[in-house]
């Protein structure tokens, strides 16, 4: 069997440990965990070393957000298969078992995600992940269960194994090889939507992302920045274009980029309408931040890209504020 590491990247989040690492604990026998540290200031790290003595310890020397952090941790890590998990997931018994069935049962494998439902609801999916990730041509992220923030009830409806575009960070599954030729997170992101580069990058390299819809955790979702604040719209506005320029296609990434800045310009006045002034000035410092890096991230481009669509539907935002669509299964590949 595939060996397995659990780790669990922590800054000051001693409540999260005391909630989430007995489920953790007590459902992953099949795996080592460890605990990836942010140079936390509170009192997380004496607590996991008094309680659980089992789980290893990895201090890193600087917060360098979730994609530094965990740069800087998973050499150090022994295992086959990484399993990026984040402090707030409760996981399920038997949660490994189908993920890493599917690692050894399909050598195309090179990412893997559980059903990712919501803590607080439990019969509903949760926003970050949901059951697999998806873009749109403009690269406006949704997913199977969760388009924008109308989440779908559980009934089963993706019970499946399906391959997907990106997996989410919340608890995302890569072979440790994978990750290696990757080099990782880019560390320009910081936080958020560095997971869907890091996926985008695999299948620019041929590798596959896959959905395992039998392996079930509960995330909380906004532990590091809640959706009401700015700082996430700005990193998710300004890390979404750094992806478009890294990863598209030459001969789409002008035109694409060009028109999704048109777009981001609607999505500021939409900000405007609603009087969220500081998400609208979030949006222009994304874009600002993004003309100064331009050049930086197209040096970052690689040689190969993916050949086929890229996009499960031309725009999610029209799909979903024109023709009211709200259920992934009921969206057009147009």
């Amino acid at each position: 069997m595939l060996k397995i590491a659990v780790v669990i990247l922590n800054w000051n989040g001693e409540a999260l440990l005391k909630k989430f690492l007995p489920s953790v604990t007590e459902f992953s026998k099949e795996a080592d965990i460890y605990v990836a540290d942010n140079a936390s200031t509170d009192g997380s790290i004496d607590f996991v070393k008094k309680r659980y003595p089992h789980i290893s310890i990895i201090q890193n020397s600087a917060n360098g957000g979730y994609a530094k952090g965990y740069n800087d941790a998973l050499p150090q890590v022994n295992a086959d298969i990484f399993c990026l998990l984040n402090s707030d997931v409760e996981v399920t018994k038997d949660w490994l078992l189908p993920v890493l069935k599917e690692f050894e049962d399909n050598p195309l494998a090179a990412i893997v995600q559980p059903k990712i439902l919501d803590f607080k609801n439990k019969t509903c999916f949760e926003y970050a992940g949901a059951a697999g990730g998806f873009i749109d041509k403009f690269g406006y992220p949704f997913c199977r269960g969760r388009i924008f923030n109308e989440l779908e009830e559980d009934n089963g409806q993706y019970n499946d194994i399906k391959e997907i575009f990106w997996a989410t960070g919340a608890c995302l599954f890569i072979k440790k090889e994978v990750f290696g030729k990757l080099k990782g997170f880019d560390e320009d992101y910081f936080a958020h939507q560095e997971e869907i580069d890091l996926c985008w990058r695999a299948k620019n390299k041929g590798y596959k992302v896959f959905y395992v819809g039998n392996s079930e955790v509960y995330h909380v979702g906004g532990s590091t920045l809640s959706s009401m604040n700015p700082q996430k719209t700005f990193l998710n506005f300004r890390n979404s274009l750094y992806s478009l320029v890294k990863n598209l296609p030459s001969s789409k990434v002008v035109q694409i980029v060009l028109l999704r800045l048109v777009l981001d310009g609607l999505a500021g006045l939409f900000f405007i309408f609603q009087g969220r002034f500081k998400h609208f000035w979030a949006i222009l410092r994304a874009h600002f931040s993004f003309y100064r890096n331009f050049s930086s991230m197209y040096q970052k481009r690689g040689k190969a890209y993916f050949t086929g669509d890229y996009y499960a539907t031309k725009s999610i935002v029209w799909a979903y504020y024109i023709n009211h669509v709200k259920i992934f299964n009921n969206l057009v590949k147009d």
